[in-house]
């Protein structure tokens, strides 16, 4: 179990760059048990988390530092001379308290590794191990921002925003951001119209963090977002898919009318019940579509990222929805049947990141874009992780252009 809240079912995503730096490569990769670590190596590990604290953050709270101090002191981690670990804890500000986590961690035969200062302006030398907690909005390594609290006015207190830091490594720098966007409040609200309500508030938000993150401040550098997109599949056409062949009731509450259910039965077999819809309610018979050959007949309805075509790409996917998996410790594969199961875990790249990773001709598994821990309980999320090499230089007609690689 490897939990932020001292609970099992915190969702963790990893980035990792690494590599051999005798060949001046560097590598990219996402991931969170010490086996995945293991297996790649990577020389730069970059680890990003939402809901850090659990759920129940007011209660739980209290073990994330204790878990951070013995995740940098643990056997695992024992190459990793240096490490940034920030924090969002400060729940008792309703203004700022985002819940994410971002950890970072390099190698001790990473040599040169820079990191960014936002407010002097300019790359520092990262020496040692410092983690930054509750106020970070005055930590000059990172830039925080919780989205307007109008973005999704029914959520009386979201915590949703991102955090950006900057690094500068063989000869490349690069931003990595990350992002938690709104949630599906109701599967019938969301079922009502094609694309849904929810699917536009994400895309607002998006925006707005893509706009931030690439505005006149600083100069351009190519960037990695990644983190709990809530990327949901188009729920009206896919249950329109799945129930293709079933009579559709509706169940009004008696007090108030609205529609409280939605049945879905087969219109022979019995009329069997395929799917039974509700606000917190997404119980489908034949889960099993979700899982076979990863769903990939599904993602033909996970339609919100070709909005930013243009603005962000991403490796083919070839993994399973990575939620609502069952917290049961014993169902490692089962999802609840809470939510239409989706892709919302996410590892996207700018145009000009893209180009940073190279595959070359004879390293076919030089990038892996999956997920860990496929048959194991790892909470209602099961983290994503992207590897890769970049090679030392790779960003200079960028850096050329922008200055974007000088270290002062």
């Amino acid at each position: 179990d490897f939990s932020i809240s001292g609970q099992p079912g915190t969702p963790l995503l990893m980035n990792t760059f690494g590599g051999d730096t005798r060949s001046r490569d560097s590598c990219i990769l996402l991931l969170p048990p010490a086996c995945t670590v293991q297996s790649h190596k990577p020389h730069f590990l970059a680890v990003h988390c939402q809901e850090v604290g659990g759920k129940n953050y007011e209660a739980s709270m209290s073990h994330v530092d204790s878990f951070v101090k013995e995740l940098l002191s643990s056997d695992a981690m024992r190459e990793y001379s240096r490490a940034r670990v920030y924090l969002d804890e400060n729940y008792k500000s309703q203004e700022h308290f985002t819940a994410l986590g971002s950890f970072y961690f390099i190698h001790e035969s990473l040599k040169n590794i820079h990191q960014f200062d936002f407010k002097a302006k300019k790359f520092k030398k990262v020496v040692g191990k410092e983690t930054y907690s509750e106020t970070l909005e005055s930590t000059p390594s990172l830039e925080k921002e919780k989205f307007p609290q109008d973005y999704f006015p029914e959520c009386k207190w979201s915590r949703k925003g991102f955090i950006r830091t900057r690094w500068a490594l063989a000869d490349c720098a690069f931003d990595l951001v990350n992002i938690h966007l709104f949630h599906d409040a109701s599967n019938l609200v969301a079922w009502e119209k094609s694309p849904s309500v929810y699917s536009g508030t994400r895309q607002k938000a998006l925006g707005y963090a893509l706009d931030r993150i690439t505005d006149q401040r600083h100069e351009k550098l190519p960037y990695f977002v990644f983190g709990d997109f809530n990327f949901r599949l188009d729920s009206k056409q896919v249950i329109e898919s799945l129930c293709s062949t079933a009579a559709m009731q509706t169940v009004r509450a008696a007090d108030t009318n609205e529609v409280d259910k939605l049945i879905f039965r087969e219109s022979d077999n019995d009329r069997k019940v395929v799917l039974q819809l509700e606000k917190k309610l997404f119980n489908y018979v034949y889960q099993d579509v979700f899982r076979e050959n990863n769903g990939t007949s599904l993602l033909q309805y996970d339609k919100e990222l070709s909005v930013f075509k243009d603005r962000l790409h991403e490796l083919e996917i070839s993994f399973p929805p990575s939620y609502p998996y069952s917290e049961d410790s014993s169902q490692g594969k089962q999802y609840m049947n809470t939510r239409c199961p989706a892709w919302c875990d996410r590892i996207l790249l700018s145009p000009s990141a893209r180009e940073l990773v190279l595959k070359p001709e004879n390293e076919e598994k030089s990038i892996v874009y999956d997920n860990i821990g496929p048959n194991v309980c790892m909470g209602d999320h099961k983290p994503v992780f992207l590897s890769f090499r970049i090679t030392a230089g790779a960003g200079k007609p960028n850096a050329n252009k922008h200055k974007c690689c000088v270290v002062q």
